[in-house]
């Protein structure tokens, strides 16, 4: 059994986390963190196409200077996975399937906790895609309480993530595996 602080309350966000969907949920020690700008200059290069285009994406979303003091204020959390197998490893299809099965748990866990941690700190996996059309830069987030910047836009360098705090990244050929992470208290 993985052990955090309070083993009880691991034990109720992990019980939260996977009832929402997720595969397995790992303890995270904030202090683990490092916000990389070498990891958030790849954002700059636009590969996945929304820099400059997402309030949750880069330039728009936290900066890194202000992700790393809003970390410092917490001492758990919880890293969120959501692991799937592929027909093989050019399988699209089931990529996709897999990160929106990921956003949908991330989704459904961010009122459950906000419930209980109105100032948890939540950085999903990849841009936000709730709505058809993001509203930046013209208007305000239609939903920014459904929403988080991606570890990767925080400077988080997610399979160190992983390995730093005992969680797997890599689960085989041909399987593909989403984090996202939340600060809780």
């Amino acid at each position: 059994m993985r052990k955090m602080g309070n083993e009880a309350s691991f034990e109720h966000w992990e019980k939260l986390a996977l009832a929402c969907g997720f595969t397995s949920v790992w303890p995270v020690d904030p202090k683990t963190l490092r916000f990389l700008p070498e990891v958030r200059a790849m954002c700059a290069e636009d590969k996945c196409r929304n820099y400059n285009k997402n309030w949750t994406c880069p330039p728009a979303c936290i900066s890194l200077e202000e992700a790393e003091q809003r970390a410092a204020g917490f001492h758990r959390g919880i890293l969120l996975q959501t692991t799937e197998t592929l027909e093989d490893s050019f399988d699209a299809e089931g990529m996709s399937a897999a990160i929106a099965r990921h956003r949908d748990s991330f989704g459904r866990l961010l009122p459950l906790l906000r419930a209980e941690y109105p100032g948890f700190f939540p950085m999903g996996a990849g841009a936000c895609t709730r709505c058809e059309r993001c509203t930046y830069p013209g208007e305000p987030c239609r939903f920014p309480e459904q929403t988080a910047p991606s570890m990767e836009a925080c400077g988080l360098f997610v399979s160190q993530v992983c390995r730093d705090n005992g969680a797997p990244y890599y689960s085989g050929p041909d399987t593909i595996t989403f984090v996202s992470c939340i600060l809780v208290d």
